[in-house]
């Protein structure tokens, strides 16, 4: 610490540009060790790029224009690294002399305060560097239409969402950048689970695909293992997994809720989490019991793309038109009108009315009477989950799901009697 206070502050300038751009010179020079053929630069050429970037911040002061003179120079000289290297081989990479450049930048970054920006820099190039395998392996594994699916992600949450109004709309006080936010929270749970399932694809069988598609879509999971299930024999096993994805559900709304009402969130995460672990304990313990055919069974279910722009906007219009019609019911029919349409949205998609719910809860709706209508909504889910499981599943299957989920609807709105 004495040092540091005795040394001027360009010279400790001047040693953070000699380590950051060592350690870059450091990671090809082992490159071009190992390649044994021409490479660019080693630990005493990046050292000197960062010194010229220092150097040529230092004389110019605030003027841009020398630094970016300098930049061009520099970049010359590597333009020409890169010819003569192109002239020894057909196929030769650009890596070095990008790293040159990116030294370069450090240096001035450093004369400019920039400190952490510089730091970040280098350490962001050299993990780039040292994880070229690693990183070539998962582009080669990343088919095109999972970049497309990111690319949709990045659209919804960093392009649309910042471009939307935060202020309320009309009679039934819409707001645009809420409403969009719903979207984005949903979509991210959704995409999350999505992507577990593609790293997971080969390994695990139904239980994971329980957990996972219960967080991705309880229902389209249902739906999905019940259609299985009649062509397996397999009762015990598919429908303790449909309970365990229901079960995931309720973990799925306490995150939600907590995270957009948090009054209603806390209203309703303990009953929620205690029918989340007693459906899931049990769904895990029931399909655990032997079946007549013991074999093993392997995963199946490929989840669509939870990112579809159609679905997000047709998302967003079931919100509002939930936040509408919430609105209505309140004003015309009172609280059985809202635990009515709870009780009808079950049959449905319940994420739109649900989510309507946590911004109507407080303000437009006391919050006991959406805390009910929640609970109403949820449990008619899986009510309705247990009829097409029992449509579609063979009769063991179906019966056992049914059942199952008529317990689970059931013991949903036992807490009805505390509210």
């Amino acid at each position: 610490m004495d040092l540091y206070h005795w040394l001027p502050p360009d010279a400790v300038k001047i040693l953070l540009v000699l380590f950051l751009s060592f350690l870059i010179g450091l990671e090809r020079e082992e490159h071009k060790t190992a390649a044994g053929s021409y490479s660019f630069g080693g630990v005493r050429t990046f050292p000197l790029i960062g010194f010229i970037g220092y150097s040529i911040a230092l004389l110019s002061g605030s003027q841009l224009l020398p630094v970016t003179l300098g930049f061009l120079v520099v970049g010359g000289f590597l333009l020409l690294s890169y010819w003569h290297k192109l002239c020894r081989a057909e196929a030769a990479g650009v890596t070095s002399e990008m790293s040159g450049l990116t030294t370069y930048l450090v240096g001035a970054l450093v004369f400019y305060d920039h400190l952490w920006i510089a730091t970040a820099l280098s350490v962001a190039s050299l993990l780039l560097l040292e994880l070229k395998v690693g990183l070539e392996s998962l582009a080669n594994r990343t088919a095109p239409q999972e970049i497309l699916t990111f690319a949709k992600f990045l659209l919804l949450t960093a392009v649309i969402l910042p471009t939307l109004p935060n202020q309320e709309f009309g009679r039934f006080h819409i707001n645009p950048f809420k409403t969009w936010l719903v979207v984005v929270a949903v979509s991210t749970i959704s995409y999350g689970s999505y992507v577990l399932q593609k790293v997971t694809k080969e390994n695990g069988g139904v239980v994971l695909t329980a957990f996972l598609g219960g967080a991705y879509s309880s229902t389209v999971t249902t739906v999905a293992m019940s259609r299985r299930a009649a062509r397996e024999r397999r009762p015990h096993l598919f429908a303790g997994g449909i309970l365990i994805a229901s079960g995931v559900m309720y973990l799925r709304l306490v995150a939600l809720l907590t995270l957009f009402n948090r009054h209603l969130g806390a209203m309703l995460a303990l009953p929620f989490l205690v029918l989340a672990a007693v459906a899931i304990a049990t769904g895990f313990f029931w399909s655990r019991r032997p079946d007549a055919d013991a074999s093993q069974i392997k995963r199946e279910f490929e989840p669509g793309n939870p990112l579809e722009l159609l679905a997000a906007f047709l998302f967003a219009g079931f919100f509002v038109a939930m936040l509408v019609a919430t609105q209505l019911a309140v004003t015309y029919l009172g609280r059985a009108g809202v635990n009515i349409l709870a009780a009808i949205m079950g049959v449905t998609d319940v994420d739109p009315f649900i989510m309507g719910m946590t911004q109507a809860a407080g303000t437009l709706t006391p919050l006991k009477v959406a805390a009910t209508a929640v609970m109403i909504a949820a449990a008619s889910n899986n009510l309705i989950k247990g009829i097409y499981s029992y449509s579609l599943a063979d009769r063991k299957t179906g019966t056992q799901s049914l059942s199952l989920l008529v317990a689970l609807a059931a013991a949903g709105l036992v807490p009805l009697f505390w509210l």
